[in-house]
């Protein structure tokens, strides 16, 4: 049983790290797309949300593809790849949506290729530096040996 509450704490607490970095993003979003301020949308939330999900489901996902690796024992591709994956499962919900919908004409799906090229890119960078971060805590950067010289 603690096993589970280590997992799912860690789940949270990695969507909650990707959500706060990806909420700034959402308010980038929300000045490009409402420049002038029309719309009544919580931008922080436009990212932050897809963010919070995105993480969890990493966490999830490496939890079953990375064979009892810990993130910092994977390369940067193989971060990247489960970061890209999270994203494809989280975003491709919009296009279950438009599947589902009847009688919807086709000017939704590239809108819906939008956010899931999106969301995919910014999981597999988010996936990327989550690998970092872990590789920088655990001391295990990148750096000099003694016999580089």
């Amino acid at each position: 049983m603690k096993q589970w509450f280590k997992r799912i704490g860690g789940a949270l607490l990695m969507g909650l790290a990707w959500a706060a970095v990806w909420a700034p993003v959402g308010v980038l979003v929300g000045l490009a797309v409402d420049w002038d301020g029309s719309m009544e949308e919580m931008w922080v939330a436009v990212g932050a949300y897809p963010g919070f999900l995105c993480g969890a489901v990493f966490y999830a996902v490496l939890g079953v593809a990375a064979a009892r690796r810990r993130l910092e024992d994977l390369s940067l591709s193989q971060a990247a790849a489960r970061g890209a994956v999270s994203g494809v499962l989280v975003s491709g919900v919009p296009f279950l949506a438009l599947a589902t919908i009847e009688g919807e004409d086709s000017q939704g799906w590239p809108l819906a290729l939008l956010v899931l090229a999106s969301i995919t890119g910014l999981s597999a960078v988010s996936g990327a530096a989550s690998m970092t971060l872990a590789k920088r805590r655990r001391g295990t950067a990148s750096s000099p040996t003694p016999a580089d010289g």
